[in-house]
């Protein structure tokens, strides 16, 4: 059964009769429009130091005055990503008329931050459809394509498509190039399976409904439709400060998503390492598998936040084409999966229990946290060059998601524990937050920092979190160490960890955190 919602409804309906019967779509454009040409190159050709070179501009940046409203002018893709060169098409609403299309490939660009890839001729915008919900409170959109994007000479890469109405309103769409291969590359993944778990737009999530209620909330969110807020909340604030970074490093890249992950097994073969970024939240049982087969392949890993490899989820297909809907009902009870390995509940949660330790060497510890980083080993090789000492401290840096060590079932035996920081979550919980690092006997290494405020960070000084510029560079120097680090190989063969989580005294019992019981 299927329902109206009643807030885009009402909107729809005010401006329907001024827009109804209006022109037909124009046709896709054939190539780029825009004043500076897109290069024809396939999406591995151009190295970091190549491509970032070439002139940036700021424009993609939306200021909080030109941000429109939900309805006002919002879209979606028929892909989360695509290789160089294929097209996509691009579904679009507008009560604010003609709207335009830009571009914009992320990266360093002498510190401006991303380049002008192609610019879309007007199309004629239109309010499309109210989003519908199912009987699950699953939110989805049944609109027509408004233009297909071509993609042709694209370099591999995360984009913002900037979309324009008439009246100067603007919204973001994200799409992720992926790279044709990763072989000998750092793989960034975009986690877009958390921006979609989170996405509220229509009126529900995979946290809450109406009222801000859970138990109202959606077991399935797809991806045929926005993303609420500007569109791309977590691609700029948990994943922008790293990709740009890594672009500057001049260390070869390559770039997937999760839904890569999880539906392409050769994804990661041959890379140097791979990359979750600062919200990782959501894995399939499929993206968890081709991962761990690429670290005992060799291939490093990076867990910059938080929270990662939490909740287990599946896919389905929608009417645009398969993996285009997120299972997660987060209650074994209530999913009509029973007794599976997808059965869609934490990782640690029966019915077939795999805590995320085994993969990142921690437990996701507690929310909202606040504290100070503090150095435990400073001869850790990933420290060089920070000038920190045993209980070197950096005030924020630990701060709003954490992880924590804990001499369980699972922890990688040789699991060397970096940084113990003192956090409290909330007025009564006074914990301890980790950063980490292990390795496997292909020689990979296994990188965490343990904090979700690590890739912020990046940015710079952060007053609402209390961080300051030494915080944010040693953040930066320690990203920079292991991007480099990494792309040289197997970070084992060079630097072995060394076990040392026994002498911190830490309790085999995990009360001290929220993220639930084991098994």
């Amino acid at each position: 059964m299927r329902r109206w919602i009643a807030w885009s409804l009402v909107a729809l309906v005010a401006v329907a009769g001024c827009q109804a019967g209006g022109p037909a779509v124009r046709p896709a454009p054939s190539g780029p429009t825009s004043s500076t040409p897109a290069h024809h190159e396939s999406s591995a050709a151009a190295t970091p130091v190549d491509e970032n070179a070439k002139p940036g501009t700021t424009a993609w940046r939306i200021s909080d005055r030109l941000l429109a409203g939900p309805l006002e002018l919002a879209g979606y893709a028929d892909r989360v990503s695509v290789r160089s060169g294929q097209s996509f098409r691009l579904f679009v609403t507008s009560t604010a008329g003609a709207f335009t299309i830009r571009a914009f490939r992320l990266g360093w660009y002498g510190g401006s931050g991303a380049r002008l890839l192609w610019t879309s001729p007007a199309v004629p915008g239109r309010p499309q459809p109210a989003p519908t919900v199912a009987a699950d409170r699953m939110v989805s959109t049944h609109w027509q394509p408004s233009l297909t994007v071509p993609t042709t000479g694209w370099p591999a890469g995360a984009y913002l498509l900037l979309l324009r109405a008439a009246n100067g309103k603007e919204k973001y769409v994200p799409i992720t190039v992926r790279s044709d291969s990763a072989r000998g590359a750092v793989v960034i993944v975009d986690a877009v399976n958390t921006y979609q778990a989170y996405n509220q737009w229509g009126g529900y999530s995979l946290y809450n409904g109406p009222g801000n209620s859970f138990a109202t909330r959606s077991h399935r969110v797809s991806f045929d439709r926005p993303y609420d807020r500007d569109g791309a909340h977590f691609l700029l604030q948990s994943e922008r400060p790293l990709i740009q970074l890594a672009e500057h490093s001049g260390v070869r890249l390559a770039y997937l998503t999760s839904v890569d992950l999880a539906t392409d097994p050769a994804a990661l073969a041959g890379a140097r390492a791979m990359v979750s970024l600062g919200h990782d939240e959501y894995w399939t049982v499929a993206a968890r598998a081709a991962v761990t087969k690429a670290r005992d392949a060799g291939t490093n890993l990076a867990f910059l936040g938080a929270n990662a490899v939490y909740w287990r989820v599946r896919y389905e297909a929608s009417a645009l084409g398969p993996n285009r809907i997120l299972v997660g009902y987060k209650d074994a009870a209530a999913d009509p999966v029973k007794n599976q390995p997808d059965t869609t509940v934490k990782w640690r949660g029966k019915p077939f229990p795999r805590p995320e330790n085994s993969l990142t060497g921690m437990l996701y510890e507690c929310f909202p946290a606040a504290g100070s980083f503090t150095v435990r080993d400073p001869g850790f090789f990933l420290f060089a060059g920070t000038g920190a000492i045993n209980g070197s401290t950096y005030p924020g840096l630990t701060s709003t998601e954490v992880d924590r060590a804990y001499p369980i079932a699972g922890t990688p035996r040789n699991l060397q524990v970096v940084a113990h920081s003192p956090v409290s979550c909330g007025p009564t919980v006074h914990t301890f937050s980790d950063a980490t690092y292990y390795t496997v006997p292909s020689g990979a290494g296994v990188f965490a920092t343990g904090s979700m405020e690590w890739i912020p960070a990046l940015r710079g000084p952060d007053s609402k979190v209390s961080l300051g510029s030494p915080a944010a560079a040693f953040a930066r120097k320690v990203t920079l160490n292991l991007i480099q680090a990494m792309a040289t190989g197997p970070l084992g063969r060079s630097h072995p960890a060394h076990a040392n989580l026994a002498t911190l005294g830490t309790s085999s019992s995990t009360s001290t955190g929220t993220g639930g019981t084991l098994g």
